[in-house]
């Protein structure tokens, strides 16, 4: 790997001795004639010699040697001029006091001061920059020949970034040859000599007019149906595409701007993003003591990263897998060092111990994330995702109320509209569990509820990688299931948001845009690993799974859909459907069956409590249903 040329400070250090001197006879051969400079030479050798004890300490101070200067930009331009003008300054201080004191000629010409400030501040910055204009050539010169050639999408901000990045770092091997943006105002401009030339839709014809080898687009906002058509040109054409994070990747501070991937599923189904009142947010975190439960599931990290950005005065990851909390406090510890991390090990199930946990740490702001979720695994392990999603988030609560919480947030799932899994009917009863809560609190005890997210544990998205990687076939239950999917950062940057609007009782739904048939889902994952749906993998139907649904809903038909501040989250009016209910009768009921571990009787009592469930008639088929049990989890 090639690597830049490093000049030794101490070297730049030599040429600005040299630079210094040459400044000052500069400065006086500028002012004077020819034929009175060696009258004045007395004098040129003083200032050089002041100038020299001056400046030198001076550029010291101001880091001039402490600095890779094959790396110079606009920041040490600024500095250049900070250190010149302030030893000038000393300089010009110290000869004035010398000349008023009669060391100096009097005649001397005190212009020659100023014209010293303007040569040191060509000569020292010139050299400078020289070395970055050396370095960049002998980089260009290595890397010729060997290079590819790149198209960069977007000729913004994020463009402009990534040229610096590519013409500074030959390790890359990337040449760029040129921006497309729909933008007409910057037609045929250049970016750090690389110019505009056409348009996101010329991208077919510009690939062969000039041989391109990759494209890279750089538009962190930009909507999954731009990545998704710019994708399909490069596949046709047989080279590579790689992206940016999009925008709720960087909200996150998941990964850094400048950070180039191939292009992936969740960049094919990124929406345009809204932000609104983001401030909203950080008012609502900012030096708060907030607990996350779940705290190493996938949402419950992505919670984590988020909520540290807002800088809590406490962030208490509570989770009971010690290895997943491990890893999260990991990546905390290194990106937040200075936040309060607190990572406890606990189940929800346990209320004593939440007690304790609740006491001592006294949070502000809750997120209840801690959940089973595969829906296929609780269809045959009823009571665990009873005792878990039910009893436990009761305990949560219980552990919140007594603790006088400001703000407590539940994240449901679509399953709970109507459901027809014991997944969906436990997470609907955890949602009555937080909405009865409410109206015996002040504070604000809210559900937000979404669809699938991509790339959670155990989700579609691996299974299905690891299908392809196998060489297939890719099974799915059925060509017409449709699902909900969003992205874990853009998920969970709308549960921040609904969370700053919340003042108790409500049931936030996120717009999750147009479901999507999981055979298109499958046959992009097929095409984005470079092979053909039906010719290079088979795709295989396995069959609806006890439990499952073709499409699914994020609320109740007729129930009234209400518009919040932010254009992507909506709220539903207050759930009456526990309001004739005595809903802790019911859980304490529902906690006896599962000590008995009487399936049976826990499926018709869900039945019961929950309007418009369908789990018994589901019953019939988990025999069937068990033999696709591994096939993946929606």
């Amino acid at each position: 790997m090639y690597r830049p040329p490093h000049i030794r400070n101490r070297f730049v250090l030599i040429g600005d001795l040299a630079l210094i001197i040459v400044s000052v006879l500069g400065s006086f051969a500028l002012r004077l004639n020819v034929e009175e400079l060696p009258f004045y030479f007395p004098a040129v050798v003083l200032m050089s010699v002041v100038a020299l004890i001056i400046k030198i300490p001076v550029y010291f101070f101001f880091g001039l040697y402490r600095r890779l200067w094959i790396y110079a930009s606009t920041g040490e331009l600024r500095l250049i001029t900070a250190a010149v003008t302030s030893a000038s300054v000393l300089v010009s201080g110290v000869m004035l006091l010398l000349i008023s004191a009669g060391r100096v000629l009097p005649g001397m010409p005190r212009s020659a001061l100023g014209i010293d400030w303007l040569l040191s501040l060509v000569l020292i910055g010139g050299s400078r920059f020289a070395l970055r204009i050396l370095a960049e050539q002998s980089m260009s010169a290595r890397s010729s020949g060997k290079s590819k050639r790149v198209i960069i999408i977007g000729a913004g901000d994020a463009g402009a970034l990534v040229v610096r990045e590519l013409q500074k770092s030959a390790q890359l091997n990337l040449v760029p040859v040129g921006f497309l943006d729909d933008d007409p105002a910057k037609q045929k401009h250049s970016i750090y000599g690389v110019t505009v030339i056409g348009t996101v839709n010329d991208l077919s014809s510009a690939i062969d007019l000039h041989r391109v080898d990759e494209v890279i687009i750089a538009i962190p906002s930009a909507p999954g149906q731009l990545v998704r058509a710019i994708n399909d040109v490069c596949r046709v054409k047989g080279i590579p595409s790689r992206t940016m994070p999009g925008i709720y990747e960087l909200i996150g501070g998941k990964v850094s701007v400048n950070r180039l991937r191939e292009v992936d599923i969740t960049d094919l189904l990124r929406r345009e993003p809204v932000r609104v009142n983001d401030e909203a947010v950080g008012a609502a975190l900012e030096g708060k003591r907030v607990l996350v439960t779940g705290a190493g599931g996938s949402i419950g990290r992505e919670l984590c990263r988020q909520i540290a950005r807002r800088n809590p005065s406490e962030l208490v990851l509570l989770g009971h897998g010690e290895n997943s909390i491990f890893e999260i406090l990991l990546e905390l510890n290194q990106d937040y060092p200075t936040l309060s991390l607190s990572p406890v090990i606990a189940d929800v199930r346990n209320a004593e111990r939440l007690a304790q946990i609740f006491a001592q740490h006294q949070p502000q702001v809750v997120f209840h994330a801690a959940a089973h979720k595969h829906v296929p695994l609780m269809e045959v392990n009823i009571v665990e995702a009873v005792t878990n999603n039910v009893i436990g988030t009761r305990n949560v609560v219980q552990a919140a109320l007594s603790q006088n919480v400001e703000r407590f947030v539940l994240i449901s799932t679509d399953k709970a509209v109507r459901p027809s899994s014991i997944y969906g009917a436990t997470k609907r009863l955890a949602e009555m569990i937080v909405l009865d809560a409410s109206r015996s609190t002040p504070h604000a005890f809210s559900v937000v509820r979404f669809g699938n997210v991509l790339g959670s544990r155990g989700s579609i998205i691996p299974i299905f990688k690891n299908q392809i990687a196998g060489g297939g076939p890719v099974t799915i239950t059925h060509p017409d299931m449709y699902r909900f999917f969003m992205t874990i950062p853009e998920a969970v940057y709308l549960v921040l948001q609904a969370a700053s609007m919340e003042n108790g009782g409500e049931t936030f739904v996120l717009n999750m845009g147009e479901p999507v048939r999981i055979l298109d889902l499958a046959e992009d994952l097929i095409r984005l690993s470079g092979l053909e749906p039906h010719r290079d993998i088979e795709i295989s139907y396995t069959g609806i799974r006890a439990g499952e649904k073709l499409t699914e809903e994020l609320w109740d038909e007729g129930t009234p859909l209400a518009k919040t501040l932010h254009p992507d989250i909506f709220r539903l009016d207050a759930d009456a459907s526990s309001s004739d209910l005595n809903l802790p009768q019911a859980i304490e009921r529902l906690s006896s069956l599962s000590r008995a571990n009487d399936t049976d009787a826990i499926i018709t009592l869900l039945d019961e409590l929950i309007p418009n469930s369908s789990i018994r008639e589901q019953s019939e088929s988990k025999v069937e249903g068990q033999k696709s049990l591994l096939t993946f989890d929606l």
